[in-house]
């Protein structure tokens, strides 16, 4: 009976996540029970720390002290509100007890890795387009808004254009385009929003390419 009720204590938690959706300047976060956090980045702060999770309930020892987990935690304030989104604390590792860290807020937002570390660089970045790779305009696309998503598309036809073109000129560069656009069509295959970026891409570098024939 007590390996039974050990075993018990051990088995990791997996808590619910949250769903992403993020557009030029702002952020939604659709959380477990249904309920939406809308966030406006115009104006919004943002922090990154490591702090940890002590879930509810979790026991590791047999003094039954809380299982504290690491993680990463984004933290946006504005107009005096601080809201916390945070890395899955079943993903993290064992914090022990003596390390000090913030501990994450109860009402933390949980997002998947991924995510987590695609909105953190955009956030933290200022929200620019200016500096990023196809790829990662592809990462980004996966958690855009179906509107973000064709820009995000579009945006990423323009770097793969501009790359063709200083090659081999506007006539003779779609094989290189193909090329430059080959993470956005890898990502695709895996994500719906990022197929839809993808559509906007080849949109705009086959009418780009009809009007560069036609000047």
């Amino acid at each position: 009976m007590g390996r039974t009720a050990l075993y018990r204590d051990l088995a990791p938690f997996r808590p619910a996540r949250a769903e992403v959706q993020l557009d030029a300047d702002v952020l939604v976060l659709t959380m477990p029970d249904g309920r939406q956090r809308r966030h406006v980045l115009d104006g919004t702060q943002a922090t990154l720390l490591d702090g940890f999770v002590a879930p509810r309930g979790a026991r590791t020892r047999i003094d039954a002290r809380p299982e504290r987990r690491f993680v990463r935690m984004l933290i946006l304030e504005r107009d005096h509100e601080r809201h916390a989104i945070i890395t899955p604390p079943d993903r993290g590792a064992v914090a022990p007890n003596v390390v000090r860290l913030p501990e994450a807020p109860e009402e933390a937002a949980i997002v998947e890795d991924p995510a987590w570390g695609v909105l953190a660089d955009w956030i933290t970045g200022g929200g620019r387009f200016a500096g990023c790779s196809v790829a990662e305009l592809a990462r980004l696309a996966a958690i855009a808004t179906p509107q973000f998503a064709v820009l995000i598309g579009e945006v990423c036809a323009e770097r793969a254009l501009e790359l063709a073109w200083a090659a081999r000129g506007p006539l003779r560069g779609i094989s290189d385009v193909e090329s430059a656009l080959h993470p956005l069509t890898a990502a695709a295959r895996q994500s719906p929003r990022v197929a839809e970026a993808l559509v906007a891409a080849l949109a705009y570098v086959a009418g780009a390419t009809r009007r560069k024939r036609r000047a």
